[in-house]
């Protein structure tokens, strides 16, 4: 990877407007469309890409250098990454780090998310930041000939968030009972001891480390899908109820969502709202 400057390029990223960017591809080969979005994270890329608010999203990174520390087994926000694809300035290099148990690239390639590196992500930034949200495709080839063309017209195709509800792809996964808390600093996660009040978490896709907030608050936790029903959830005696974060247009979760939380709240139980259940 660390002579890819000097290769040809293997990998684009169109965006519906027409921008075209070219650089280095890594990860799995392929091609993805999806909203193209940006993080200015240093670092927490792969709890980035398995957070699952991002799913149907490719992630660009602002900070030139991802990937420096590889990847784990423990530093996930879901069982699986769901992000389509990213984009990073410098093409990532060998890890160094001990906790490194695979190198960033192989990690993406595992989990089939195509990366394109080298180009300049700041500026793409910038780009989105002047004229507003885009739909994208992004492609890694392993030598045959990039048609850019193409490429827009994938983007351009792409229905895009709006009206899309993308909370079946990621509800669903976290255990229901949850005990995981506190990072003890060394090697694992404390459990929490489950002892302070019960709270059922709605899951519209929500990352772990909300329920190990939980945990380290010393909560019961219970998790339930995105389709349970209010009075399922009341039936469980929850003293209080998390909507947890998630991907998509709000909107079209609500079609069946909205009801069930209007009768959570007419219940008196406390409900507390974060990312999409705000």
């Amino acid at each position: 990877m660390q002579d890819a400057l000097f290769r040809k390029p293997s990998a684009a990223l169109a965006l519906a407007d027409g921008t075209v960017f070219r650089g280095h591809g890594f990860g799995a080969c392929g091609q993805r469309v999806g909203e193209l979005v940006f993080n200015t994270a240093m670092t927490g890329y792969q709890e980035i890409l398995s957070d699952p608010s991002y799913a149907g999203q490719i992630v660009t990174f602002t900070f030139p250098h991802i990937g420096n520390v590889g990847t784990n087994g423990l530093d996930f926000e879901s069982l699986r990454p769901v992000a389509r694809g990213l984009v990073t300035r410098a093409v990532p290099t060998s890890p160094s780090n001990w906790r490194d148990e695979l190198a960033f690239p192989q990690w993406l390639e595992r989990h089939d998310i195509v990366g394109l590196g080298g180009i300049d992500t700041r500026d793409l930034a910038a780009h989105l930041r002047d004229r507003g949200a885009q739909n994208a495709a992004l492609v890694h080839t392993q030598g045959e000939t990039i048609d850019t063309r193409a490429l827009v017209e994938a983007a351009r195709a792409f229905g895009g968030i709006d009206g899309l509800d993308l909370v079946p792809e990621v509800t669903g996964v976290a255990p229901p009972q949850w005990q995981e808390g506190e990072w003890n600093g060394s090697t694992a996660y404390r459990n929490g001891d489950g002892r302070g009040p019960h709270i059922v978490v709605l899951d519209y896709g929500t990352k772990h480390n909300i329920l190990r907030a939980l945990a380290r608050l010393g909560c019961r936790i219970t998790v339930m899908p995105a389709t349970a029903t209010a009075e399922t959830v009341l039936a469980a005696a929850p003293d209080g109820v998390l909507l947890s974060n998630g991907p998509g247009d709000p909107a079209a979760t609500g079609v069946y969502a909205a009801a069930e939380i209007r009768a959570l709240l007419d219940s008196g139980k406390p409900v507390f709202g974060i990312c999409l259940g705000h």
